[in-house]
């Protein structure tokens, strides 16, 4: 955007240069035309009287004298005609008067307008390049009779190059001036639009802000026009509110899955007391609404780990993969024994540390674990790999379920979603939604494949932690 007003500020600058410069030249052009044709205008005039009696006593030869000191000084050829269009007398040639520059075409016109009674007019404007000589004729007069005509001509050279240098001179001013306003303008240009590069910088933030508990940096610093000054306090506005409304809601999840706790379980005891107390018919009813509390209780805990993970607050950090890796496996490992499947790794960080909040690998992998186990039939396994490929990082965990059709991998990360083929397996839909969460707050991604063989590979990748990225501490799971 800065380029493109940039380049319209330029232009316009570049048109009035480019308007005011091209008439000023071509008026410098005439006016030192019109200059010249005045002065030479006078010159033939003034010929052309002293031309009445020598052409009346039919004595031009007494002129060449007079003519021949003018060319001399001014370099300006003069010669006089008569009626019969024929030189009498010239300032250059006395043997031959209509020689040279006097044999002209443009010569010969002049010598019809001037017996015509008409003096020369004004000609075309004197440009740099126009070489060619200034032509004027008068007419001699006799009582009121035209005897003859004086014709002068006239080199350019010296017209034109004043012509020339005023047009340097303008070209060189048109230069200075376009090179001020650039100076100018640029500034100005940047004045405009930095409140518009702030906020375009704020709203690519705003997401990962929110979505990280941070604050919202405010966008206005009392920059730039009103217009945008006042846009720019709007968007602060509209950020905080947005901010205190997600807070609002991250707490009040987490205030909620909290306190419902307590009356579950009292509400848990209570039917499980109630064991043996109810006949038959009702122990059914008992049954189920043990199970559907047991259901809401896990819920309700996954509801508080989503809301711990989406407001816990701090900077990712530098987390040993492999020593985390190993000691989740070795917490889940009862879980699979439990269930008769196979827990294994693959690959290795090698000693690389990826970055992700505190505890958040730990969380991640819980969830994961949780979900792959559940959906894997006894007597199959469970991979978790590292793998390390450049700056990322990504741990993966391979079940042998039953997998998901292609259309709904894209939907597995929604809160409280849940594939229709799996509804009679436990759970709450928020596993992998929480997975999302704490990878997006880190900076990194989710993805779901479906692997040959069968089952579900979830992926999450990660940045690897550099020296310069990563504190000095090292978290670890306990």
């Amino acid at each position: 955007m800065r380029g493109r007003l940039q380049a319209i500020v330029l232009s316009l600058v570049g048109l009035l240069v480019f308007g005011l410069g091209v008439p000023l030249a071509l008026t410098v052009a005439a006016g030192e035309q019109q200059s010249l044709f005045l002065d030479r205008l006078t010159d033939t005039t003034r010929f052309a009287a002293l031309a009445q009696r020598p052409v009346t006593d039919d004595q031009p030869e007494s002129l060449r004298d007079e003519l021949g000191r003018y060319q001399e000084v001014y370099g300006i050829s003069v010669a006089v005609f008569g009626r019969d269009r024929l030189a009498a007398v010239s300032s250059s040639d006395p043997a031959d008067p209509g020689s040279g520059v006097l044999a002209s075409d443009a010569v010969a016109r002049a010598v019809d307008t001037a017996l015509a009674g008409r003096r020369s007019e004004v000609g075309s404007r004197l440009l740099p390049w126009d070489d060619e000589p200034l032509v004027l004729s008068a007419p001699v007069l006799v009582d009121g009779e035209v005897r003859g005509a004086v014709v002068t001509v006239s080199p350019t050279d010296t017209a034109r190059e004043r012509v020339l240098w005023w047009w340097v001179l303008i070209l060189a001013g048109s230069v200075v001036a376009f090179l001020l306003a650039l100076v100018v303008a640029l500034p100005i240009v940047r004045w405009v639009l930095r409140p518009v590069l702030r906020l375009d910088e704020a709203t690519g933030a705003l997401v990962g802000a929110v979505v990280g508990g941070r604050e919202v940096d405010p966008v206005g610093d009392g920059s730039g026009p009103p217009e945008l000054r006042k846009l720019s306090r709007s968007f602060d506005q509209m950020a905080a509110s947005v901010y205190d409304a997600l807070a609002a809601q991250r707490s009040f999840v987490a205030d909620a899955s909290h306190q419902l706790r307590n009356p579950l379980t009292a509400l848990k005891l209570r039917l499980v007391n109630l064991d043996g107390h109810v006949d038959a018919e009702a122990e059914v009813h008992r049954e189920a609404a043990v199970a559907e509390s047991n259901r809401l209780k896990r819920i309700l805990d996954e509801l508080l780990a989503m809301a711990r993970a989406e407001s816990a607050a701090g900077e990712p950090v530098a987390v040993d993969v492999d020593r985390v890796v190993a000691e989740r496996i070795e917490e889940w490992r009862v879980v699979a024994d439990h269930e008769g499947v196979r827990l294994t790794t693959v690959g290795g960080a090698h000693g690389a540390r990826a970055l992700i909040s505190a505890r958040g690998l730990d969380a991640v992998l819980d969830a994961l674990l949780d979900n792959a186990l559940k959906f894997t039939p006894r007597g199959a396994g469970v991979e978790v790999a590292v793998r390390v490929r450049g700056e990322r990082l990504t741990v993966a965990v391979r079940d042998h379920g039953p997998g998901l059709p292609v259309e709904e991998l894209d939907r597995a990360t929604d809160r409280f979603w849940r594939s229709p083929g799996h509804q009679n397996v436990p759970g709450s839909g928020l596993g992998l939604a929480i997975v999302s969460r704490i990878a997006a707050r880190a900076g990194g991604s989710v993805a779901l494949n479906l692997p040959d063989g069968g089952g579900l590979r979830v992926s999450v990748e990660l940045a690897v932690a550099d020296g310069g990225a990563a504190p000095a501490q090292t978290l670890t799971s306990r």
